[in-house]
C-alpha cells in the first residue's frame, strides 16, 4: 500500500516512542502475520470465565484477567477480537497480558459462537454489528461506573468499534479507543484475501466459520441461503457473506452490507479520542483502507510501512517482541486517567 502521510492529520504525543522496527530478516508481511502463532503456541494465562444473558435470549461469553469482583477499582480495558478470532488468539491473550501487567483489568468480549459454543440464535455477529457491543458496555457501566473504561478493537473487532464509536458519538461509555490492522473498506478487503498468498488467510478463516455454520445448522433449520442437511461449501469471504452474513442480517448483498458497515467513511463521526493503527503491508488490506482526508485532533492515525496483519513484531528470532504490547498499553494510559 501507498499513501502520503502528509495528507493525513495526525495528532501525536511527544511521549509516542520511535515507530515499528521489524525483526531483522522478519519484515516479510506473510512472516509478520504468521509469526506470533509460532512464538505462542499456548496462551499467557487462563482467564477468569463469565457468561451474561442477552435481551434476544442469547448469551455472551466474557473473558477476564481476573475475578471482576476482586480489581474494583482498577481502570478498565474491554477488548473486541477479529473474524473467528478468541481469548486462545496470540493478540487477545497477549494484550490481555500487557494490561494486566499495567495494574489494568480487562476483558474480552466473545462474539457469538467464538468462545467455543454454539449461540442460540441463528444470528451471528459481523463488521458493522454493535448491538452486543453497546449491550455489553451498559453492562460494564452499571458495574464499573467510578473507573476510567477505554477499548480496543482488532481486526474486524475494529472496524466494528470505529462503527460503534460513531453510531454511540455523544454517549459512547468509554473514554477513547484504539484499532488494530481493521479493514475499514470491506469491499476492497474482500477482494484482497482472494489474491496470492492471501488465500492462505481465507482458506483459514473458512475452515472455522463453515464449522461454526454446520453446527448452528443442526440447531436451526435455515441459516441465511443454507438450510439444514446441505453440505456446505463455501470457498470465499465474499461467498460468505453473500450467503450468510447478508440475508441473516437483513442486507440485501455482500456488497450492501460492505457498503453499510466499512468503517472508513464514518471516522469523522467520531469524538472519542482513537488511535488507528495500520501497517502498509497488511496482506488483508488495500490502501483503501487508509483515510486520504485530514481526519479530526481527536483521532491519531499511525501508519507503519511493516507489520502484517496484527503482527508488529520486533526484536530477534531468539527474543521476540511485540510492538503492540508497548504501544497500544502507553496510548491508552494517556486516557486512564
Amino acid at each position: 500500500m501507498t499513501t502520503d502521510i502528509a495528507t493525513v492529520s495526525v495528532a501525536q504525543d511527544h511521549t509516542t516512542p520511535h515507530d515499528f522496527v521489524p525483526m531483522k530478516w522478519g519484515s516479510n508481511p506473510h512472516v509478520q502475520t504468521l509469526l506470533p502463532r509460532f512464538v505462542r503456541r499456548k496462551a499467557l494465562f487462563e482467564p477468569v470465565w463469565q457468561r451474561i444473558n442477552t435481551p434476544d435470549g442469547d448469551f455472551l461469553d466474557l473473558a477476564w484477567t481476573e475475578a471482576p469482583d476482586h480489581a474494583q477499582g482498577k481502570p478498565l480495558v474491554v477488548l473486541f477480537h477479529g473474524l473467528a478470532g478468541c481469548f486462545y488468539s496470540p493478540y487477545a491473550n497477549g494484550l490481555m497480558k500487557a494490561f494486566k501487567d499495567k495494574g489494568w483489568l480487562c476483558v474480552l468480549m466473545h462474539f457469538r459462537g467464538c468462545s467455543g459454543l454454539i449461540n442460540k440464535q441463528p444470528r451471528s455477529y459481523h463488521s458493522g454489528e454493535t448491538s452486543d457491543a453497546r449491550f455489553f458496555l451498559e453492562y460494564i457501566n452499571q458495574h464499573f461506573q467510578d473507573v476510567p473504561r477505554v477499548a480496543v478493537g482488532v481486526s474486524l473487532g475494529g472496524n466494528m468499534l470505529v462503527r460503534y464509536l460513531a453510531e454511540f458519538k455523544h454517549d459512547p461509555l468509554i473514554k477513547a479507543g484504539c484499532v488494530i490492522s481493521a479493514p475499514l473498506d470491506l469491499l476492497s478487503c474482500s477482494s484482497r484475501i482472494q489474491q496470492g498468498f492471501s488465500k492462505v488467510y481465507q482458506a483459514y478463516l473458512l475452515r472455522s466459520m463453515n464449522r461454526a455454520l454446520v453446527n448452528k445448522l443442526q440447531r436451526h433449520p435455515e441459516i441465511g441461503h443454507w438450510k439444514s442437511g446441505e453440505k456446505v461449501q463455501i470457498s470465499s469471504v465474499y461467498e460468505f457473506d453473500q450467503t450468510v452474513t447478508a440475508p441473516l442480517h437483513q442486507f440485501q448483498s455482500a456488497e450492501d452490507y460492505y457498503q453499510q458497515c466499512s468503517g472508513l467513511g464514518v471516522l469523522h463521526d467520531i469524538a472519542t479520542p482513537l488511535k488507528v493503527i495500520h501497517a502498509k503491508d497488511d496482506p488483508f488490506m488495500t490502501d483503501a483502507v487508509i483515510p486520504t482526508t485530514p481526519l479530526p485532533n481527536n483521532i491519531e492515525y499511525h501508519l507503519t510501512e511493516n507489520g502484517g496483519h496484527v503482527g508488529f513484531v520486533s526484536g530477534t528470532p531468539q527474543a521476540p517482541e511485540f510492538w503492540l504490547e508497548k504501544e497500544v498499553p502507553r496510548w491508552l494510559a494517556l486516557h486512564l486517567t
